[in-house]
């Protein structure tokens, strides 16, 4: 997957994450909703291949950019209401 498929997969897995995670959990706009998109990516692709679900060269799917996202956004909430 190049580069604007990333970032096309990073900003619709941040707006499913966005959409399950109600509250102020949520940092704002289009920008930030890719990036936690993407780095949700990268967090599951990471997580999967610590815990044996991911090969060492193969990228997390779409719903673990989701699962990676929620995971941060709840980070974010838990960081902020501090």
């Amino acid at each position: 997957m190049g580069f604007i498929g990333t970032i096309i997969i990073g900003f619709l897995a941040g707006v499913v994450a966005r959409f399950l995670i109600p509250g102020k959990t949520r940092p704002g706009g289009i920008i930030m909703t890719t990036i936690v998109g993407i780095l949700g990516a990268l967090l599951a692709t990471y997580l999967g291949g610590l815990l044996g679900v991911y090969e060492v060269d193969e990228a997390a799917g779409f719903i673990g950019a989701v699962v990676g996202s929620i995971i941060l956004l709840l980070i974010y909430g838990k960081v902020t209401k501090g």
